[in-house]
C-alpha cells in the first residue's frame, strides 16, 4: 500500500549574486538555483528467488542424469504451484570434477563429479513467497537464497514524488528570495538529478529447512527523486 510521500530537505541552495534594483538590466538574468528532494515508500509487488539442486556421483553421466531428474521435479512443482513458464529460467548449469587427496603421493585424483542446476523464479504475488519456497524444498531443491523484492510500477509512483520535489525546491527558493530581498520570477530550468533509485530494497536469504513455512519479510521499498530548479529573480518593488 502506497504511503504518503515524505519530503526530505537536502543539498545546499546556490544563490546567484543579487544586484540592486538599479543594476538590473534586460540582458542580465539573475537567478536562484536550488534542489528539492522527495521520497515515497511502497510495498513490493514482485519477488525473485534463486533456487537450485546439486548432485554428486562417481561418473559425470551419473551426476548429470541425477541432476536433470532432480531439476525436472523442481520445475514440475513450480508449474503445479501456478508459476507461469515465462517466470522461471535456468540461471546456471555446471558439471565439475571433485578431487580427492592421495596422502602417500600428494596427488589429487578425480574421485567423482558434481552437477548443479539453478533456476531463477519470479513470483508476482508476494504473499505466496513462503509457500513457493516450501514447494521448492519439498520438490528437492537443496540450495535456495538471494530472495529479492521490488516495486514494478516505481516510475508511476515516483511521479507524485517529482511534484513534491519541485514544491520542496520552490519552498527553499522562496526562503532565499525573502532573505535577500528579491522576488521569484518564472522558472528558468528544471532537471532531475540522476536516475531515481531505491533507498532500500527488501532482501533476505531463505533458510534451508523451515517448518511449517519459510519466514519471509517483504518489507517496503523507499524511492527517492531529486530535482534541480533555477528561478529568475527581480528586486522587490519599493
Amino acid at each position: 500500500m502506497k504511503k504518503p510521500a515524505v519530503l526530505v530537505a537536502s543539498l545546499a541552495a546556490v544563490l546567484a549574486a543579487t544586484l540592486p534594483a538599479t543594476a538590473f538590466a534586460d540582458d542580465v538574468v539573475s537567478a536562484i538555483s536550488v534542489s528539492g528532494e522527495a521520497t515515497i515508500s511502497a510495498a513490493p509487488d514482485l519477488a525473485q528467488i534463486d533456487a537450485g539442486v546439486a548432485n554428486d556421483a562417481k561418473s559425470a553421466k551419473e551426476a548429470s542424469d541425477a541432476n536433470n531428474a532432480a531439476m525436472g521435479k523442481v520445475l514440475l512443482a513450480l508449474k503445479g504451484a501456478g508459476i507461469a513458464e515465462k517466470d522461471y529460467q535456468t540461471s546456471r548449469l555446471s558439471l565439475q570434477p571433485q578431487y580427492g587427496q592421495n596422502k602417500s603421493t600428494g596427488a589429487s585424483p578425480v574421485v567423482g563429479f558434481r552437477a548443479s542446476n539453478r533456476v531463477t523464479v519470479k513470483i508476482r504475488d508476494v504473499t505466496k513467497v513462503a509457500g513457493i519456497i516450501d514447494t521448492l524444498v519439498s520438490a528437492g531443491a537443496n540450495d535456495i537464497g538471494n530472495i529479492s523484492f521490488e516495486v514494478t510500477q516505481a516510475s508511476k509512483l515516483l511521479d507524485d514524488a517529482r511534484e513534491q520535489a519541485v514544491a520542496d525546491a520552490r519552498r527553499k527558493a522562496e526562503i532565499y528570495a525573502k532573505a535577500t530581498g528579491v522576488t521569484l520570477g518564472a522558472p528558468l530550468s528544471v532537471s532531475e538529478g540522476g536516475a531515481p533509485v531505491p533507498l532500500f530494497k527488501g532482501r533476505m536469504a531463505a533458510p534451508m529447512a523451515v517448518a511449517p513455512q519459510a519466514a519471509v519479510a517483504p518489507g517496503e521499498e523507499t524511492l527517492s527523486v531529486t530535482v534541480n530548479v533555477s528561478w529568475a529573480i527581480k528586486a522587490k518593488e519599493q
